[in-house]
């Protein structure tokens, strides 16, 4: 079975395991007070453009979520988010579980834009019985977004100066940043998001970590008593160096980027083949998942050989499914899927 329904399958870059097994004995501080952390911070913030920035190191997407929207809002306040949000769809409530509601927003591509978020909020305000309602009180999104889409600069900074504005924090969930970054589409740089969000995460665990994600703080207010968050929600590890070391190895020389960039032809590749062969796209991706629409039977076909991942229902003779490269994904089990889409 060849698999390409998601791009955490592998373990880790090999640069990675290299340096874990090279340092395997050396003995740190814990709970990332490590110089390898402190490596990992210092070329984060670098790549950040001179922008002030704190950073933390996490285990998972899901605890970076749920702490960082948890430690920005006050006990009656809830985050906007897109309705197909990460947040909203595919963490079995983790934001509710610490007394926040989702707030969801309509959307069919997986964004958000600045208008919607104005609306959101002065509908709160304006409701006469708004002390009985969640407040809105951080706006969430992801780039890319769950739907392989992706925020160009202006509509970043739309959202950024309605926030700032309205005096909402706004996150974006990065867990798949770096194929964001490295598209071909791409009008965003690591400097960009800094500047235009009050925090961030950038994803290890979808591009190349055997785990973790760095947690990127610009907004001032955000980082008090940060670590106690982290302590308090589970995701202060104790053997903190192994979360810097990875962020460390994969900001030298480029390697995130590099490795982002391979995903991402990749998947323009399959894409090609994708559109070649007649199929319609659900969503016009241009990152490392692709979301064509078969025709059941050739999904059931495919399924003999290749796993990937069930989108949606589109008719009863059509489904939307997403197919996945990664930092990992070999170029032979492309061409060999290409060659079989051909053939159907």
């Amino acid at each position: 079975m060849i698999r390409f329904e998601c791009d955490y399958l592998e373990g880790a870059h090999p640069l990675i395991l290299k340096r874990m097994e090279e340092t395997n004995f050396e003995q740190t501080a814990g709970y990332g007070a490590d110089p390898y952390c402190a490596a990992a911070r210092a070329k984060i913030q670098a790549l950040c453009g001179g922008t002030d920035v704190e950073v933390h190191f996490l285990v998972g997407g899901t605890q970076t979520n749920f702490t960082v929207i948890s430690a920005a809002l006050r006990p009656h306040q809830g985050v906007l988010a897109a309705s197909t949000g990460h947040i909203n769809v595919h963490e079995t409530g983790a934001v509710e579980a610490t007394g926040h509601k989702v707030l969801s927003l309509p959307s069919d591509d997986g964004k958000i834009c600045a208008d919607q978020v104005r609306k959101a909020y002065e509908a709160h305000w304006n409701d006469k019985d708004h002390e009985h309602m969640v407040q809105p009180g951080m706006v969430y999104i992801s780039h890319p977004t769950e739907n392989g889409t992706l925020y160009s600069k202006e509509e970043l900074k739309a959202l950024h100066d309605v926030c700032r504005e309205l005096s909402l924090p706004l996150f974006l969930d990065g867990a798949r940043l770096g194929y964001g970054l490295m598209s071909e589409e791409s009008t965003l740089t690591l400097k960009d998001v800094a500047e235009l969000t009050d925090v961030f995460y950038i994803g290890g665990t979808k591009v190349g970590a055997l785990f973790g994600e760095a947690v990127v703080i610009a907004n001032p207010l955000l980082r008090k008593d940060f670590r106690y968050f982290i302590k308090q929600h589970g995701g202060m590890l104790a053997k903190g160096r192994l979360l810097g070391l990875q962020f460390d190895t994969l900001f030298t020389e480029g390697l995130y980027f590099e490795i982002a960039k391979r995903a991402d032809e990749l998947a323009m590749r399959l894409k090609q083949a994708f559109v070649k062969k007649g199929y319609e796209l659900r969503y016009d991706s241009y990152t490392n998942q692709q979301f064509p629409i078969l025709p059941v039977g050739h999904m059931e076909k495919l399924k003999e050989k290749y796993s990937f991942a069930f989108w949606e229902a589109v008719d009863k003779e059509h489904s939307a499914v997403r197919f996945c490269t990664s930092w990992a994904t070999k170029e032979e089990a492309v061409d060999e899927l290409i060659r079989d889409i051909e053939a159907l």
